[in-house]
């Protein structure tokens, strides 16, 4: 939920874009990663828990960017295989100083 939740506040919140959430969003990544190395039978409940954690990230997105909900897509946009790609940013790419 919370890297979902941060991806969200990626794209929607661009002028707020830090080298500390971008850490975020890459330590979250490598969390989830190792945790379905580590559990390969998650692998079947992915889609279900994506959009459960999408309703949970909407909200979350909305509080910490004082944006209103109706400004999130009802729902998630973003693909497991964009979650867990390293190089995946939503909207415009994270520029050269964040990504020093």
């Amino acid at each position: 939920m919370f890297l979902i939740g941060h991806l969200l506040k990626w794209e929607y919140q661009s002028s707020k874009r830090s080298r500390s959430w971008l850490a975020t969003i890459r330590i979250q990544r490598r969390d989830i990663i190792k945790l379905l190395s580590e559990n390969p039978s998650l692998q079947s409940s992915l889609e279900i828990s994506l959009q459960e954690a999408y309703e949970n990230a909407r909200d979350l997105a909305s509080g910490e960017t004082n944006l209103p909900l109706s400004t999130f897509p009802p729902q998630c946009l973003y693909l497991w295989e964009d979650l867990i790609n390293l190089n995946f940013y939503p909207g415009e790419s994270a520029n050269d100083d964040l990504m020093q």
